[in-house]
């Protein structure tokens, strides 16, 4: 019982701490394009645009992967709004 009340606790501060969503490393440039065109299509993605203060045209990853974590914070931080068709993985460190 300890254990399984350790656990929750553990789950319940992880929910009150921030988390992201980013790309996983190996996802293909093909599916970074796919999923930044998705999520900057449902949420305000000036941020990687051109002028940007996370704009960066030779890194698809981190355009990607901020354009992921600013879905995923729009939507609420759920967990499966973070799959992106297996692409994505939450963090708790910052990235």
């Amino acid at each position: 019982m300890a254990k399984a009340h350790l656990c929750l606790c553990f789950i319940i501060l992880l929910h009150f701490f921030s988390d992201w969503c980013v790309a996983k490393p190996a996802t293909k440039n093909e599916k970074l394009l796919q999923i930044i065109n998705y999520a900057c299509s449902k949420v305000d993605c000036k941020i990687i645009s051109e002028g940007g203060a996370c704009y960066s045209p030779n890194d698809l990853f981190n355009l990607a992967s901020v354009a992921m974590n600013l879905y995923y914070q729009a939507q609420g931080r759920h967990f499966s709004n973070c799959d992106f068709e297996g692409s994505g993985i939450i963090t708790i460190t910052d990235p």
